[in-house]
């Protein structure tokens, strides 16, 4: 039987949320560590580990999103560990995030330049010295604005997460959808709370483009 919606349900919506931005927070936590992991192994000397970190990148950035969801979920199942929906997308957020962030800060790193680096190998720097003083704080400058873009995309991925059952903002509506059949005003609502939470970090992302545009030319 259809009932109406109701105050009790936009309050159901926004207590799903917070579960989309805790999904979002741990995964790009997560996504972060692999990441960085990722990119010095991108740049690193060693040839067979710059190979494994092209082909990591390749696989997450070559499958659908969805797909590695359903390889983690059903997965984990088929050898004996049960993750269940929680650690599943946690799990597979976190890895194509990596993949991501990775190729992000990789190309941040490379966009020192070469000179630079020589000159901090002529010093006698070792690899772990001239990667904490001479490239990471240049290319910390370089990596936040389109590290803060994919944090976008990254919020707005976790509504995949209702595919395999887990309850966040997107499947909270599905749900209310199915109780009261109102399509137009959930998903709608739906899109506004997704609209309010990615706005501000879009603008963010922009600005801190251009301030970084305005350093560069001077």
């Amino acid at each position: 039987m259809m009932r109406s919606f109701n105050a009790g349900d936009l309050t159901y919506l926004l207590l799903a949320a917070r579960w989309t931005v805790v999904l979002s927070l741990i995964a790009f936590a997560g996504g972060g560590l692999v990441g960085l992991v990722i990119a010095l192994m991108r740049v690193a000397e060693a040839r067979p580990v710059r190979w494994f970190a092209i082909g990591f990148i390749r696989l997450f950035q070559g499958t659908p999103l969805l797909l590695q969801l359903f390889l983690v979920f059903f997965g984990g199942d088929m050898i004996g560990v049960p993750l269940g929906a929680w650690l599943s997308v946690i799990l597979g957020l976190s890895l194509n995030a990596g993949a991501f962030l990775g190729e992000i800060w990789r190309g941040s790193i490379q966009a020192v330049p070469n000179g630079q680096i020589e000159a901090a190998r002529a010093l006698g720097l070792h690899y772990g010295q001239r990667m904490l003083r001479v490239v990471a704080p240049q290319a910390l400058r370089t990596a936040i604005p389109p590290t803060v873009g994919f944090l976008v995309n990254l919020i707005k991925s976790t509504s995949l997460a209702a595919i395999i059952g887990f309850v966040e903002l997107t499947r909270a509506g599905q749900q209310l959808n199915n109780a009261t059949f109102r399509p137009f005003l959930i998903f709608g609502l739906v899109a506004s709370v997704y609209f309010v939470m990615c706005w501000p970090l879009t603008i963010a992302a922009s600005r801190l483009e251009r301030r970084l545009a305005l350093a560069y030319k001077r």
